[in-house]
């Protein structure tokens, strides 16, 4: 079993219903976000590059925490806290994390948060999941691919509210998975493959 998503590009819109998702369902504090939405175009966000009206080029690139075969994270955790699960994604225990940010410096997909303090949030109660994981102040965190969630045979949350239903989830080594369906017949790219970290996000070109 080898867990992963694979994101349609030619249907994600931008519209960041995913990272929203994420964010609540998560209840991640004030200022982090798991997932972002980057723009490959202009210089700034949701702006194209070229000249109108015939050479504009713009396209939207959803990130998050990669969960590479190989990751660099991984290796980089002085202690352990960062580690590979049974099902192919990478975790970090919490309560092993020590917030010496190694693992932040190895990641190349900018793909971690860092909690300075002791948490915050808009309100003063959870807003998320009653299983999600717990925040705490001086540790590193990011994108889990909602194991609470899948932990009870539910999808990750950033898949529910996408408009353009452009992403799959599923075994990758499953070639009857979701994930595995949606990339016969298509060109895909993986972030930064001449990193060699192998990530087990897709992304249909």
């Amino acid at each position: 079993m080898y867990m992963g998503m694979v994101i349609d590009l030619k249907k994600c819109i931008g519209c960041h219903s995913c990272a929203v998702a994420c964010k609540l369902n998560n209840n991640l504090p004030d200022g982090m976000w798991w997932n972002r939405i980057l723009t490959k175009g202009g210089e700034t966000m949701d702006t194209a590059s070229g000249t109108y009206p015939d050479k504009l080029n713009l396209m939207h690139l959803p990130v998050n925490c990669q969960h590479c075969e190989d990751a660099p994270c991984v290796k980089a955790c002085p202690v352990g806290a960062s580690y590979k699960a049974d099902d192919g994604t990478v975790q970090i225990d919490y309560d092993k994390c020590i917030g010496c940010r190694m693992c932040m410096a190895a990641c190349p997909y900018d793909a971690r948060s860092f909690n300075w303090k002791e948490p915050e949030y808009p309100v003063d109660h959870a807003v998320g999941e009653a299983d999600a994981p717990k925040h705490q102040g001086h540790i590193v965190e990011k994108c889990t691919f909602c194991k609470n969630r899948r932990e009870r045979g539910e999808v990750p949350a950033c898949m529910e509210l996408c408009l353009g239903r452009a992403r799959y989830w599923g075994d990758l080594d499953d070639p009857e998975s979701d994930a595995a369906k949606a990339m016969r017949g298509r060109k895909t790219m993986r972030l930064l493959e001449e990193k060699g970290t192998k990530p087990s996000v897709y992304y249909l070109l």
